[in-house]
């Protein structure tokens, strides 16, 4: 009932179409019991009187009857079809807006296969509750209370015997609906899961092929894809029962009404018109009663999906957690870190302890450190894409926490080494940071980055579309393109993560030209395992289980022989003395 009245929230803005539905529907009920009403003057008047009037006006009542049945059924599918795709169309855009809202924390722990199967599933599923449930149970149930009513106008007492089956019946519908919801739940998350593993094929085809997974990864499809099928199968197992235990109550039901209908003919107690009358109207009622009960089954695996839908609109997302007011302006002295401890959810080892750290403002530090250090950790914090567990990070001597999320992003620039691109025009994704960037500037950011000439050589230019995640492009181009996005943007503090790590040498000496460009005048952290990246930096930060253990020049740090002149040793063959 909770989640009903939760989606009738959604129905408020389509109230108008809602309402000109329902007296469609209820029309349409009333149309469908005129049917059965009219079956006894054409057997009593015009079969067994033989009224030649009634024989000319009766065909052309019908037809009447038909024709605006079907047109009030026509404005009852369309309106409650338009309410109910609107509706989910609603959901599925606040649940979208709820997933590119919740923290990275979320997204590192559900895979984008389930994400987007709840996005696209599960909310199609609840399509079905809102459009063709809704419409069902109401012209349905309408239907069956007007043929309820020409039962008792025809014969009441008959009609009270055949109304003693309809609790039978909805004991059937519950009890399966029950326990089809329970199944329905399981069932699509056997569909997030065959999501997940065709998402990851698919994105990572060039690996798969690369290592002849192929038949691997098909066996790892089958899997979900028969768990899906037992999913569904025992689900259409369970509906096929409730459908069968329906049938047999409802037929049992006709049999003794038969019997006594017929008792009541022969004893004169009833009128042959009367009788059949009213058998029409009962056979008529019971096909409403038994589509309810698919109705129900489609409705629990819709309320299934909308638990499911709504218990990530529930969650708490980075703007419920923002409890930040002002403003943060530029940086004009420093970013500091202030004891600084981090811990992911589910470790039991902290990734980061105790940091101090003070950065001046256009001061470029480098992050070395063997994997798992805490070197992105550390980064990440800065735009708050995780909150510290302990410490404080401050711009200018603002506790970052105390500032909004927007006025700190826009502070900050990214260019990581997993290059993230959208499917669009090189425009589009240069000015992806400033959409209100005019083309001079886009150019001239280009440009900076080294990117113009071969955008030009492109085949539209700037217009060119550059397929997912800048497939159609080489991976040098497509880091030139990230810097060009972040020099648009001119952000006071720059993070570079490994930006150059998967670049050949002469894509590299381009990019490092961009980046020398990028990082004139910015508060820069680099992230890298290349050491050869980072000769140049102000300052080199060493870090090593989560702590800073050396900090230096290039230089310095080679003369101390520790951590940093180890990591030197290994990547270049070095010989220690």
């Amino acid at each position: 009932m909770k989640l009903w009245m939760r989606l009738f929230r959604y129905l408020f803005r389509y109230r108008v179409r809602l309402l000109a539905s329902f007296a469609c529907s209820g029309l349409v009920a009333a149309l469908t019991g005129a049917y059965a009403w009219l079956v006894q003057p054409v057997l009593d008047d015009i079969f067994i009187r033989k009224d030649q009037v009634l024989l000319m006006v009766l065909p052309l009542a019908i037809l009447a009857v038909a024709a605006l049945k079907a047109l009030f059924q026509y404005g009852q599918n369309y309106l409650m079809s338009y309410v109910g795709n609107g509706v989910v169309t609603d959901v599925r855009q606040e649940l979208f807006r709820q997933l590119l809202r919740l923290p990275v924390g979320f997204h590192d722990a559900n895979t984008t296969g389930r994400l987007m199967s709840r996005v696209v599933n599960d909310v199609s599923l609840m399509s079905n509750a809102v459009s063709g449930v809704l419409k069902d149970f109401l012209q349905h149930g309408l239907t069956f209370v007007a043929m309820v009513a020409v039962m008792f106008y025809r014969h009441w007492a008959l009609a009270a015997v055949s109304v003693i089956v309809i609790p039978l019946t909805l004991v059937t519908i519950l009890r399966m609906g029950n326990r089809l919801r329970r199944l329905a739940t399981t069932g699509q998350e056997r569909i997030g899961d065959m999501a997940s593993a065709l998402q990851e094929a698919l994105t990572g085809i060039r690996i798969v092929k690369a290592f002849g997974r192929e038949d691997a990864e098909e066996r790892r499809f089958y899997e979900n894809n028969k768990a899906l099928l037992r999913a569904v199968m025992k689900a259409l197992q369970v509906s096929s029962l409730g459908s069968s235990h329906m049938e047999v109550i409802g037929v049992a039901g006709i049999a003794g009404i038969i019997w006594y209908g017929g008792y009541l003919v022969i004893h004169g107690a009833m009128t042959p018109g009367d009788f059949f009358s009213f058998l029409t109207a009962m056979f008529m009622a019971y096909t409403p009663l038994r589509k309810l009960g698919g109705a129900n089954n489609t409705l629990q695996q819709a309320l299934s999906a909308a638990e499911r839908v709504f218990a990530v609109i529930d969650l708490e997302n980075e703007v419920d957690r923002d409890h930040g007011r002002k403003e943060l302006a530029p940086i004009t002295r420093a970013l500091e870190f202030r004891q600084v401890t981090f811990q992911y959810e589910g470790s039991e080892v902290p990734a980061l302890c105790g940091i101090d750290l003070t950065i001046a403002r256009g001061e470029i530090v480098a992050l070395v450190g063997s994997s798992g250090s805490g070197k992105t950790t550390l980064a990440s914090l800065v735009p708050r894409f995780y909150e510290p567990t302990g410490g404080a990070i401050l711009i200018d001597g603002q506790d970052i926490r105390e500032c909004t999320l927007r006025s700190l992003r826009r502070q900050i620039g990214i260019v990581s080494q997993d290059t993230v691109l959208f499917d669009e025009t090189v425009q589009y994704n240069i000015a992806y940071g400033r959409e209100d960037a005019p083309d001079e500037q886009i150019v001239e950011a280009a440009k900076s980055a080294y990117a113009h000439d071969f955008i030009e050589r492109l085949p539209d230019g700037y217009r060119t579309r550059i397929g997912e995640n800048g497939v159609k492009l080489s991976g040098g181009e497509r880091q030139r393109l990230a810097i060009a996005r972040a020099i648009l943007r001119n952000p006071p503090i720059l993070i570079l993560d490994e930006a150059t790590s998967s670049l050949d040498s002469e894509s590299e000496r381009v990019v490092q030209m961009a980046l020398a460009n990028l990082m004139t005048n910015r508060t820069t952290l680099v992230i890298a395992h290349r050491l050869s990246t980072v000769k140049n930096a102000s300052r080199i930060l060493v870090l090593d289980r989560g702590r800073i253990v050396e900090s230096g020049s290039h230089e310095e740090l080679l003369r101390r022989g520790g951590v940093y002149k180890r990591l030197h040793a290994i990547q270049f063959q070095d010989v220690f003395e």
